[in-house]
């Protein structure tokens, strides 16, 4: 366990993970369940938000393997998932790749071999979605623009989905909170998350 991410032994342990056969197996599996979870509609909520499920094979990933080994996860899994599905039929953009990096990055540094607390969840997902909006509106500003970028239509873009993320905020917190609360006793006793990890609280 480590209380702040900002130490040599933290990123030491985060490296050795590179060489851990079960957690790049996990990493893999992780994967599989983003490509099977972004086929399982969205649901919506209210105000145009919607609530989609990558995320929490993203955030489950980061957890147990770390910023290391979760930084080549998800930029794997964001180039399967394009090539795989087809885009959506919109063209490949490298800046989606980079937000799907920065915010398993960020879901690691809150939750690996860390105590897990509703907290650290909201906080985690409060950053990642901030991200989202700045990273997605930036991204929306030079494709609209012919890569120019233009702080009208990245504002207009921001301001619309900083409403959705602020709606989706609790119901993914709350996602999250279930899910690592019942996944945390068979990872605990298949030894993929430190066993001093105490009983989330929810």
């Amino acid at each position: 366990m480590f209380s702040t991410p900002f130490s040599a032994a933290y990123w030491s342990q985060a490296s050795r993970e590179l060489r851990d056969l079960r957690k790049l197996m996990f990493a893999a599996l992780m994967i599989a369940m983003c490509v099977v979870l972004a086929q399982i509609p969205s649901v919506p909520l209210f105000g145009g938000a919607r609530v989609t499920w990558g995320f929490l094979a993203r955030s489950v990933c980061a957890w147990v393997c770390g910023p290391v080994l979760g930084l080549l996860f998800a930029c794997a899994e964001d180039l399967l998932s394009f090539f795989l599905t087809g885009g959506g039929g919109y063209p490949f953009f490298p800046g989606y790749t980079l937000t799907t990096m920065l915010g398993v990055l960020t879901y690691a540094l809150f939750f690996y071999r860390a105590p897990l607390t509703l907290r650290r969840i909201f906080c985690a997902k409060l950053l990642t979605n901030l991200q989202n909006v700045v990273l997605g509106a930036l991204w929306m500003a030079i494709l609209n623009s012919s890569g120019r970028f233009s702080l009208e239509t990245w504002y207009a873009s921001a301001s619309l989905s900083a409403v959705k993320n602020l709606i989706m905020l609790p119901v993914q917190t709350a996602l999250l909170a279930l899910l690592f609360s019942a996944l945390l006793p068979p990872l605990r006793r298949a030894g993929l998350v430190a066993r001093q990890t105490g009983r989330l609280r929810l």
